[in-house]
């Protein structure tokens, strides 16, 4: 790298980052999670504007390598985050309301997408039309579990019944749709190496293997909780290889980094992996993750949208909202939810949020998505997220949750697992010092 491009990309990492931390603070005031204003910030940086002259100018070519590969290393620890942060007892014990209502959710979701992206091919084509329809099918299944750990967290649902249910609606989604993600880009045309066998002793030895010696070592030397450099230094050694290997395997870095996260032990670590979140997570959410927004925004042209992209965006969203809408309010009313209930899980399954934007950004590097088609799905995860929280207040008032939460006991078991979660630049861990201004 030159000198000239290593200051070019000083200056672009301090334009990302004053963008992404001011536009996240006008989305929190407008009651919106931080992370909306941030993928706003990123999409404006990017060629939306001044028919792409502004962003050429601001992030040359020969950076751009420099600013994917620090996006990658953010999204992976963002990935790694979400792992460890996962709440096991919300999938051993959740109920049925809420296996129901991710499996309709899901269910119904992915149809309608494949459905969707039969029409769609016909002017988005990609590089294998199988692996097209039944990646559209999975964007549209996807939930995002953190942004909506923060809504329940900051709208005081965290500790309600119909909170808990949401949250263990989520994660049994989230495990889910990554699945199924993760079994499309293995067995379609888009992978073609004899590597992806490897996945089958992977799993088990991280299961079996790996995880068992990680509970020795936090058993031996860190009874008291407390984070050394050291053992930091194995979790992110662990993380980039676990990401490296799924990389190489044919899959994703995405999928090595969240089980690296996934198989930390659990029982007594509440507060190392609350400390190995504020620390790793706060590099990630501060620096990292506003680069991955501009990366991510760059691909993002809206300029070009004419009349008939307009009207695919509006398919895209009538899609996308009423899958995850009707199947989370159907899955829920089986179950014996009520009407309201139900409607209010059906609003919370269609954050989508960051978690949208890395599945979409996959779908680009593979090429299973076109520029265009891309930048409609990244306003569809946009809108959809940004819907949440008007939509909520209707579903689910204040008189109402003020009622629910007098009858549930201070210490309720489903509160720790949504106030642990943080995410972007606006976020902060609940609880902590710096989030009590």
């Amino acid at each position: 790298m030159t000198s000239q491009q290593a200051a070019t990309l000083m200056f672009d990492l301090a334009l990302i980052l004053a963008a992404a931390h001011l536009l996240g603070a006008l989305a929190r005031r407008l009651d919106q999670p931080p992370v909306i204003g941030e993928i706003l910030a990123g999409i404006l940086l990017g060629p939306s504007l001044f028919h792409g002259s502004l962003s050429a100018t601001l992030f040359p070519m020969d950076v751009r390598p420099a600013l994917a590969a620090l996006a990658d290393i953010g999204v992976a620890v963002f990935m790694f985050v979400v792992g460890l942060e996962l709440d096991h007892k919300l999938l051993r014990n959740s109920r049925a309301t809420a296996i129901g209502m991710s499996v309709g959710s899901i269910a119904l979701a992915f149809g309608l997408g494949s459905l969707l992206a039969l029409y769609l091919w016909h002017d988005h084509k990609a590089s294998s039309h199988l692996a097209f329809v039944l990646f559209v099918g999975a964007a549209m299944s996807i939930t995002a579990f953190p942004v909506l750990a923060r809504i329940l967290t900051d709208r005081g649902m965290a500790r309600t019944e119909l909170g808990g249910l949401a949250m263990a609606g989520a994660a049994v989604g989230d495990v889910l749709a990554w699945t199924l993600l993760a079994a499309i880009l293995a067995f379609t045309d888009s992978q073609q190496s004899w590597h992806i066998l490897l996945v089958l002793p992977y799993v088990p030895i991280m299961l079996f293997v790996v995880r068992p010696l990680l509970g020795k070592l936090v058993a031996a030397r860190f009874g008291d909780g407390k984070l050394t450099v050291g053992f930091l230094v194995v979790l992110i050694v662990l993380l980039l290889v676990s990401g490296g290997l799924t990389e190489w395997f044919g899959l994703h870095f995405i999928f090595g980094a969240f089980f690296a996260g996934a198989i930390m032990p659990r029982q007594g670590t509440a507060r190392l992996r609350a400390e190995i979140r504020d620390r790793v997570g706060m590099v990630s959410g501060v620096l990292l993750l506003p680069v991955y927004f501009a990366v991510a925004g760059l691909n993002v042209n809206l300029s070009t949208v004419g009349a008939r992209g307009l009207g695919e965006l509006g398919l895209i969203l009538v899609v996308a909202v009423g899958g995850k809408f009707i199947g989370a309010y159907t899955g829920s009313r089986v179950t014996g939810m009520s009407a309201r209930q139900s409607t209010t899980l059906g609003i919370l399954m269609n954050t989508r949020g960051l978690t949208e934007l890395i599945i979409l950004s996959v779908g680009l590097q593979l090429h299973l998505l076109d520029s265009s088609l891309y930048s409609l799905m990244v306003v569809m995860a946009v809108v959809t997220t940004a819907m949440t929280g008007p939509l909520l207040r209707l579903s689910y008032p204040r008189q109402q949750l003020d009622a629910d939460l007098l009858i549930l006991p201070a210490d309720h078991s489903n509160a720790g697992s949504a106030q642990r979660v943080s995410v972007g630049v606006g976020e902060r861990p609940v609880g902590s010092e710096a989030s009590k201004e």
